[in-house]
């Protein structure tokens, strides 16, 4: 609230004592308009599962964030991901105007309210930064006979259904990139769905499947072990980590799945809300907050490591890309009749 300004009543009004009664009052309103700051902790709720790419990138960001001291008050991280991050959602959008509440979602965002018909949707939340975007890669075992995306795919065309792809939940990111494969290239796969990345390595190292699309970061200690093989990642262009991850190649030195005669692509989001009804003020905390976790040597360690995309959108252009991926997402969920009944996307 703005301070109500009275008069300064000098005996001699001289230049001097105007400009200091002038200068005092200014100083006075400035403080009392100062930018908003937490006042007590902030919960970091994850949509996706513990351990997963989600959860260790809001980590990450705690950590950051206690370690430089960018914040007054304390990050406190809070899984909520029943319901394939329907929890989560749900929570946000019932937490009209707090402020000190933030969520980490994926693209969960539009495939669970998409499949399930959840009452939720991204236009029920404030969105605050695009932090960057996670890649997904065909892999298979090392052991398989495999070396292309091409050889593969040529497999699983000439014996449609025999072929097991692994991936997390139903109708979730993972199914909707194998969609997009067999929209692609005309194949069809046996989908089997797992809770999460972690077990879907262990399926692939134990031959118990035999492909996945797993991110980065998900197969990479995999990789260095000589356990898994990428085939292809569903890009536009080559990741740009040129620093070798096994004895011989880096993640620049898997080829695009269109330079493998794929026309495919998928890349998912990591991005962070609010509940609506938070004044812009509030918003902008959180967006200057992200801005200096990003220029920290940690997060670019992370960033390379897990060989993410590092694209980073706030105000009307991460508006504009949840509208345009939500587009998207419907478009495939359709094709691949992922929609729940009575969608309003059908």
């Amino acid at each position: 609230m703005t301070p109500k300004i009275t008069r300064c009543l000098m005996p001699n009004r001289t230049s001097l004592l105007r400009w200091l009664c002038v200068g005092a009052m200014l100083a006075f309103t400035s403080a009392a308009q100062a930018a908003w700051e937490p006042t007590k902790s902030i919960t970091f709720v994850v949509t996706g599962g513990a351990g997963g790419g989600a959860d260790q990138m809001a980590r990450l960001i705690q950590g950051i964030v206690s370690k430089y001291r960018l914040s007054k008050q304390p990050i406190i991280v809070v899984i909520q991901n029943g319901g394939g991050g329907g929890q989560g959602f749900l929570d946000i959008k019932n937490s009209t105007g707090d402020a000190h509440k933030i969520a980490i979602v994926l693209s969960n965002l539009y495939s669970v309210p998409l499949s399930t018909n959840l009452d939720f949707n991204w236009r029920d939340t404030t969105p605050v930064a695009l932090m960057a975007l996670d890649e997904f890669v065909l892999w298979v075992n090392a052991q398989s006979p495999y070396k292309t995306a091409q050889e593969y795919i040529a497999a699983v065309k000439a014996s449609p259904g025999n072929f097991k792809m692994g991936g997390a939940g139903s109708k979730r990111e993972d199914e909707i990139v194998t969609a997009v494969i067999e929209h692609a290239t005309g194949t069809k796969f046996t989908f089997i769905p797992y809770k999460g990345g972690g077990e879907i390595s262990t399926q692939l190292v134990g031959g118990h499947i035999d492909s996945d699309v797993n991110n980065p970061i998900e197969h990479i200690a995999h990789w260095r072990a000589g356990e898994v093989r990428p085939l292809c990642v569903f890009d536009t262009q080559r990741m740009p980590f040129k620093e070798k991850v096994t004895k011989t190649e880096s993640w620049n030195d898997i080829p695009t799945c269109k330079e493998s005669g794929i026309d495919a692509e998928y890349l998912m989001l990591r991005g962070i809300l609010m509940p609506k009804g938070v004044t812009a003020d509030q918003r902008e905390y959180y967006v200057n907050l992200l801005r200096q976790v990003r220029e920290k040597p940690e997060w670019k360690e992370f960033v390379a490591k897990g060989a993410y995309k590092d694209s980073f959108l706030v105000g009307d252009e991460f508006t504009k890309f949840l509208e345009q991926d939500e587009h998207r997402h419907k478009e495939i969920m359709r094709k691949a009749d992922f929609l729940a009944q009575g969608s309003a996307a059908k």
